[in-house]
């Protein structure tokens, strides 16, 4: 199995309360069947207002407010599964977008050995 990340991106500005109250019946009906077929790890909402950016700076660290991006959307909230494949990934995704009425990002896990990846990257390099 891998682990597949679907992100949920918000535009900018509230919900209606109708459309509020769908996602508080749709999105944990989901999660419960994400559960049920034993694919689901992780499920979770983020505040758009809270965003920090910590950034390196020589041997300093400089902390700014707001996303690390403009944007005219801001991720909202994700859900963490295990999937078989891409495939099987995009099934949930595809019921993740109905549940949400919005587009769903799927991004798969680094899953390989760190030894592995730095290979790979030191003969990508060459």
């Amino acid at each position: 199995m891998a682990r597949y990340l679907l992100a949920v991106h918000y535009a900018d500005g509230t919900l209606p309360p109708s459309e509020f109250r769908r996602l508080c019946i749709d999105v944990p009906a989901l999660d419960a069947r994400m559960a049920d077929a034993g694919v689901f790890v992780f499920h979770g909402g983020v505040l758009p207002e809270s965003a920090t950016v910590v950034r390196q700076s020589g041997d300093d660290f400089v902390v700014t407010d707001g996303p690390y991006t403009e944007t005219k959307e801001h991720l909202a909230g994700f859900w963490i599964i295990n999937a078989a494949d891409l495939d099987e990934a995009l099934e949930w995704a595809k019921l993740a977008s109905a549940a949400e009425q919005l587009p769903i990002e799927v991004r798969p896990f680094f899953g390989g050995d760190l030894d592995d990846a730095i290979e790979v990257n030191a003969s990508e390099a060459q």
